[in-house]
């Protein structure tokens, strides 16, 4: 049997809508209303607000709350206002008293809110949540243990503090060298025209700019490419972003001569070159023309000295923060995005660290343990993470503060065998390392963290930042579900041990 409803029925006057009925309480947004701490959070993020100057501000819960639908079902910033302004239950959850068609603020409003909260704040407000999280598990009696060294010191650690590193990839195109030498030269060019414009001269300069676009065409159809045909291809391109800057450096002096000429008149346009005048450009092209310059540096060095690596190598234009990261992994050698440490404690998960170089991970332990002592109050009993982490300074570092590790010890290996029990029990403790492995996963499967959007290093960080408060809210609620079915559980349970069957 077939059921169809005719287009010709649908108008939008008969539709029946539920707006005059009350919310339903389990909806998944309403339950996660209840558990924010929305004071704390809003407390946080007006400290970067004024009280007494400036214009009115949004809402504060709603920039939280459009923060959490925006990375928590994945939008951009558009889609988020336009999904906020036709689910009444989304505007529930960011605080309007009632439904409402008009999208809460612009678009826009979103690039200001990563740059007023930065990492920082994200991390003070990741601090709440596994605090909230924190008082919501019951409470295990501590245990004091004794140190395995010396059995009259006793230690009140406790935990299992996961760590480990992984790269946020910052979405740009695959950076290869004759790419990124064709897209310079492409801006030179523009560049050239904006300055031949203001001088006013009839002769403009020669850049060849056709025969460089056709043979870049040419190029990038090949499929099969030798190494040589590469080399003459990047040699092309190089001499064309040489004379194109040249060009621009002669096209800039016109115009200081110019200038100076129309404000000093009478005075030897020699004698005052140093004049400070307004570049002629706006400043995001000042920026590009300063990024192409390094570009060619760097690519001039490579190419003469037949290498392909330089320190802090350029490998996009717009994002001149990017730096290649190598991973030596299967599926991605070499990531280009931020390098971020990160640690997890019972489903909880924060970074530490988030830097735009390449960096060694194991300068990061200290840090993220101190973090932990500083959260709850006292140190972890058991650390997990790579080899890289276990060097001699850091295993004697956590040897003071009676921590406990899994791995190889350094050295020859002990005389005593351990037993099958003492083997099983290594051997899961080692694996419970992967659960942070499974934190960077689900960031960058469900929520972006593989495909960062943002443009400028501050607002990327944020939103790295972001993904991780999204992530631990996300285990809140599924903390606060597991414990309202207890509760539920152990009083049908307590009832029928009361009154019987």
């Amino acid at each position: 049997m077939i059921t169809y409803t005719p287009s010709n029925q649908l108008t939008l006057e008969g539709f029946s809508h539920p707006f005059d009925r009350e919310l339903s309480p389990d909806n998944r947004w309403v339950k996660l209303a209840t558990l924010i701490p929305w004071d704390a959070l809003a407390a946080v993020y007006s400290q970067s607000l004024s009280s007494s100057s400036g214009r009115k501000s949004i809402d504060v819960r709603m920039v939280i709350g459009a923060l959490v639908v925006k990375h928590r079902l994945g939008l951009d910033d558009r889609g988020t206002l336009v999904m906020i302004s036709e689910n009444i239950y989304l505007q529930y959850f960011c605080g309007l008293k009632s439904f409402q068609i008009q999208e809460p603020f612009h678009p826009t409003v979103f690039v200001d809110i990563r740059k007023r909260m930065g990492a920082d704040r994200f991390d003070l407000w990741n601090q709440l949540i596994i605090e909230k999280a924190d008082a919501l598990k019951p409470k295990k009696k501590q245990n004091i243990k004794k140190d395995n060294d010396n059995g009259n010191t006793p230690t009140n650690n406790k935990g299992k503090l996961k760590i480990d590193a992984s790269v946020a990839n910052q979405k740009i195109g695959f950076p290869t060298d004759a790419n990124l030498l064709n897209q310079a030269r492409a801006e030179s060019e523009r560049i050239i025209d904006i300055l031949y414009r203001q001088t006013g001269s009839k002769k403009k300069p020669r850049d060849y700019r056709r025969v460089a676009r056709s043979g870049y065409v040419t190029f990038s159809k090949k499929r099969n490419k030798s190494k040589k045909e590469i080399r003459v291809f990047i040699g092309k391109q190089l001499r064309y972003l040489k004379r194109n800057l040249s060009h621009i450096e002669k096209l800039l002096d016109q115009i200081v001569v110019s200038q100076q000429a129309q404000e000093l008149p009478g005075i030897i346009p020699g004698i005052i070159s140093h004049y400070p005048h307004k570049f002629p450009t706006s400043k995001r092209d000042q920026k590009i023309y300063w990024v192409i310059q390094l570009i060619y540096e760097q690519q001039k060095y490579m190419y003469d000295n037949k290498i392909h690596s330089v320190p802090h190598r350029i490998v996009n234009i717009y994002q001149p923060y990017v730096r290649p990261i190598p991973r030596k992994k299967d599926k991605n050698k070499t990531e280009f995005g931020a390098k971020i440490s990160a640690s997890e404690v019972d489903g909880m998960s924060r970074v530490e660290h988030i830097c735009w170089e390449q960096f060694n991970e194991s300068k990061d332990l200290t840090l993220q343990v101190e973090l932990f002592h500083k959260t709850y109050g006292h140190y972890p009993e058991l650390l997990l993470g790579d080899r890289i982490y276990l060097n001699r300074a850091n295993r004697k570092w956590l040897k003071e503060r009676h921590i406990r590790i899994v791995g190889k010890p350094l050295g020859r290996p002990p005389k005593q065998e351990l037993t099958a029990y003492q083997k099983r029990k290594l051997k899961k403790e080692r694996n419970q390392r992967n659960l942070i492995e499974g934190k960077f996963g689900q960031g960058k499967n469900a929520y972006g963290l593989s495909n960062i959007q943002a443009k400028r290093s501050d607002t990327s960080e944020s939103w790295i930042a972001c993904i991780f408060f999204i992530m631990n809210l996300v285990k809140l609620q599924k903390i606060a579900d597991t414990y309202a079915i207890f509760c539920a559980l152990f009083k049908n349970w307590g009832s029928h041990l009361f009154y019987g069957d």
